[in-house]
């Protein structure tokens, strides 16, 4: 079955990783070992995966292969469920770039792509695109038309084929089982630090800075509003948590709050960031905020007065916990 060309013709450098944006731009005929999978948030069970494949990669001077996808499978499979991810593509590649992977194949996936049999996709891309070697995959993987093919048919097209398949079992990548599905759950649970445990990294969330309503000036701490353009990323639970970010080259923590800002009768979601011994203008820039604990969920109180009083308590726990990093 002939793939349809999709996406940009020719890879993108990203210093050693190079990006290829379809399955048919992958530029190289040299033997491979791939791992494919949807990689969100990249965590610690994606790395222990990764891992393997690029010290397989060195020891038998292969090329080392990431093909995932975008959108998201299951965004375009089970159109009107929203599907919330851990990370942004541009949070992916940037995860990705720093474990050493030579190819990070990022390929547009749609219905067309979803009904390729799982022999089509295996010959098709694994084999003739990538000449594949090895493919090393987690202990839940399942491929082809409607997720029908298991690791058992892997490894016997591996045989037909001429490719050897790892699989590496849960117990291997932690005693207890990391995905990306129990990260979303601490998320929603605003357990920023469990999620932050699993990832491996902290949660961030990146957006152009925008002007509010500037309410808090007149109470002592003004605040970035962050506007996050990808709809898809999972925004944490409501509530107030201990930042930081990199400005300037330095690191500034304050304390962020997700939510609906009750008090001053909010009604939509925003999320804003108080910067602690920070004055600067931010208005139009990018920034990225990574979150470190949450303090309390929102409130909403009687007064502004209530909320500076509960803001000033909140502003000497997050400095009380930042002191012990």
């Amino acid at each position: 079955m002939k793939l349809k060309s999709i996406g940009l013709t020719s890879p993108t450098q990203y210093h050693f990783l190079k990006i290829i944006h379809s399955i048919q731009s992958y530029p190289t005929a040299k033997p491979t070992i791939v791992t494919i999978g949807t990689f969100d948030g990249v965590h610690l069970g994606h790395k222990k995966i990764i891992d393997l494949i690029i010290a397989n990669a060195k020891e038998l001077n292969y090329e080392s292969v990431v093909l995932t996808f975008f959108p998201h499978p299951r965004a375009v499979l089970q159109e009107g469920t929203e599907m919330k991810q851990l990370s942004t593509m541009d949070e992916k590649i940037k995860q990705l770039e720093k474990l050493g992977i030579d190819h990070l194949v990022i390929h547009p996936f749609d219905k067309e792509f979803s009904r390729l049999t799982a022999e089509e996709f295996v010959k098709t891309v694994l084999v003739d695109t990538f000449n594949s070697k090895k493919i090393i995959i987690g202990h839940d993987h399942r491929f082809g038309r409607n997720r029908t093919a298991t690791i058992d048919d892997l490894i016997a097209y591996g045989a037909k084929y001429g490719f050897e398949v790892t699989q590496i079992s849960a117990e291997e990548i932690n005693e207890v089982t990391i995905s990306s599905t129990k990260i979303r759950t601490a998320l929603e649970e605003g357990n920023i630090c469990l999620a932050n445990e699993y990832l491996g990294y902290e949660y961030s969330l990146s957006g152009i800075v925008s002007k509010g309503k500037q309410l808090g000036r007149t109470i002592g701490y003004p605040t970035a509003n962050i506007e996050i353009q990808e709809n898809y990323k999972l925004i944490p639970q409501n509530g107030v948590y201990i930042a930081k970010c990199a400005l300037n080259g330095k690191t500034v923590f304050g304390m962020m709050n997700i939510g609906t800002r009750p008090t001053v009768a909010g009604t939509t979601q925003t999320i804003e960031i108080h910067l602690f011994d920070f004055n600067q203008d931010l208005y139009g820039q990018p920034l990225t905020v990574s979150l470190l604990k949450r303090m309390r969920i929102e409130q909403k109180f009687e007064s502004l007065d209530a909320l500076k009083n509960q803001l000033g308590q909140d502003k000497k726990t997050a400095l009380d916990f930042i002191n012990t990093l």
